[in-house]
């Protein structure tokens, strides 16, 4: 496993870092497809044992069982200080008033909720999940910098948004000598770059940290385009994601399959290592629900794509219109 400082911080993560979605009741939430804990927790024991480090979840996920699936396996299986653990704020927790967003009310609650769920007296890495239209950002950014000064949250970084938002809070940030946002988890991959025209240049002159959420455009790049999954079929995100565009996209993933059939190598590795290969892409999150899955990741650190492979791989893709910020 190779290692990074995230953004200019003196935080080292694993260049892989395991997003921990997948991991849930499925009778909580909106994700039918997650895996229960006794099927979870040996993808978690397996990334431990490939040197990753780096665990991404959020309160939303599956109504909070997956902080604490994620937190009673990495009590038993590492030691608090060995691992990095990220979780995020702004879902809804509960119907009616305060019940989401960033209000100062909800992100004083929130943590001390995740805390509990994940069993940990800190978080190395708390995020917003989405921008908050309805609270002023000055409000938000003073109820994470007292988040910070409490010792509940090390770092906070921020996820999915318009570069002109995250640039204005951390323009904030600095005016009001608060603590600064280290890291984006935005949505880059081969099928949707759109980021790479603001957000990606931005977090490079920023010297924030990314970590793109869903490298592998929910498994598309790694199988055939017409090919179905279980998940595909429930998952309406990912359909809101994809399906306007699969017509540009059914080409850039045949290109994928012509380098990963050329490099003799599984199209994930292909896919994943042009991720890695983007500045300032920092460790690109990867949801597990077979073995493979994380072999691949890991294998994929060890794949340099060439000038060519790279032409051959962006070549086909258009401009998409802007999505992922829901």
């Amino acid at each position: 496993m190779d290692y990074t400082r995230l953004g200019r911080t003196g935080l080292e993560v694993s260049r892989i870092c395991l997003g921990c979605m997948s991991y849930g009741d499925p009778a909580r939430g909106t994700h039918s497809w997650t895996l229960p804990e006794d099927q979870s927790r040996p993808f978690i024991r397996k990334a431990l044992d490939l040197g990753i480090n780096f665990f991404d979840t959020a309160n939303g996920y599956s109504e909070g069982t997956s902080e604490e699936i994620l937190g009673r396996a990495l009590k038993e299986f590492a030691r608090r200080d060995e691992v990095v653990i990220a979780t995020k704020v702004y879902g809804r927790m509960r119907p009616g008033p305060n019940g989401a967003g960033l209000s100062r009310k909800a992100i004083l609650s929130e943590i001390d909720n995740s805390l509990r769920r994940l069993g940990t007296d800190y978080v190395d890495l708390y995020q917003v999940h989405r921008f908050d239209y309805a609270t002023p950002i000055e409000e938000t950014l003073e109820a994470l910098e007292d988040v910070v000064r409490a010792g509940k949250a090390r770092y906070i970084g921020a996820s999915s948004m318009f570069a002109w938002q995250f640039a204005k809070m951390l323009a904030l940030q600095e005016k009001n000598g608060w603590t600064r946002f280290v890291s984006m988890q935005n949505y880059v991959n081969l099928l949707y770059r759109e980021e790479e025209r603001e957000m990606l240049p931005l977090c490079v002159s920023e010297g924030i940290g990314v970590i793109p959420w869903s490298p592998l455009a929910r498994g598309r790049l790694t199988r055939d385009w017409d090919t179905a999954t279980a998940r595909g079929e429930k998952d309406e995100f990912g359909k809101s994601l994809y399906d306007k565009t699969a017509d540009a996209d059914r080409k850039v993933v045949e290109a994928v399959a012509h380098v990963a059939a050329e490099r003799g190598i599984p199209r994930a590795q292909v896919a994943l290592a042009w991720v890695l290969q983007k500045s300032p892409v920092a460790a690109p999150i990867v949801g597990a629900t077979k073995v493979e899955h994380l072999d691949d990741a890991a294998a994929a650190l060890s794949v340099r794509l060439d000038d060519y492979e790279l032409s051959e791989l962006e070549a086909p893709y258009v401009p998409h219109a802007v999505v992922g910020f829901a």
